[in-house]
């Protein structure tokens, strides 16, 4: 109740508000019934738009389709685990950047890594590294298993709509590690993961990094459904 009424106050003031595009109209991207693009940098409304998708394959899919650099082969929804199951996911060969080894992950889970790597990742690794990143390592996305700790309760890697990235490695060579940079914060390599971890809650709903606990000390945790954390 609380982020629909949030949506709605928003919304009266975008249209209480001149417009750029003059008669009225307002940017798609603050219209929160519009299709979430990619290109376009997230606002309050993209974890609105981002938790449709999840609800709607064929519109999922449909926003998919506009990161081409996202290589994505739908696979059929089925059981893999008891209590696991792969419903609306994608076989990812390529991303944003090159990868090692494919994985499987949910469509709105894929989405949402789109965005953080056009928005977040390769901005902070020009900004901060001085080079574009080039490639991604990552520990996976689907696990049958319940949540470290917490027995009975499903991990999101058990739909696959989780996945643990390692590490980048940049256009001139250079290789930046999770379990290697992220104590030395102050390094051009602590303070890109720092960053990409912060900018990484603009697009999912729960990011869990090595700060969190031991289990987190080699890669980011970025994962979809559930409640929203970062941590």
């Amino acid at each position: 109740m609380a982020d629909f009424l949030r949506l709605a106050v928003l919304l009266l003031v975008l249209l209480a508000l001149p417009s750029p595009q003059g008669r009225g109209g307002i940017p798609e991207r603050w219209l929160p019934w519009a299709p979430l693009r990619i290109a376009d940098k997230p606002n309050l409304l993209t974890p609105f738009k981002l938790s449709r998708l999840g609800r709607d394959a064929a519109l999922c899919r449909a926003v998919l389709d506009e990161a081409p650099q996202l290589q994505a082969t739908p696979v059929p929804d089925r059981e893999v685990g008891q209590g696991c199951r792969l419903t609306d996911a994608v076989r990812v060969t390529r991303t944003a950047f090159a990868l090692e080894t494919p994985f499987l992950l949910s469509c709105r889970g894929a989405v949402a890594l789109a965005l953080w790597e056009t928005h977040v990742v390769q901005p902070a690794a020009q900004e901060l590294l001085g080079a574009p990143v080039a490639r991604m390592q990552h520990l996976g996305s689907l696990a049958c298993r319940d949540v470290a700790g917490r027995a009975g309760r499903r991990s999101r890697h058990a739909q696959a709509d989780a996945l643990d990235v390692a590490g980048f490695t940049l256009a001139d060579g250079r290789r930046v590690s999770v379990l290697r940079d992220w104590r030395d914060a102050k390094s051009p390599a602590g303070s890109f993961l720092r960053e990409v971890h912060r900018g990484g809650c603009r697009s999912f709903n729960g990011v869990l990094g090595p700060d969190y606990n031991a289990a987190h000390a080699d890669h980011l945790h970025l994962e979809m459904g559930g409640g929203r954390f970062c941590r």
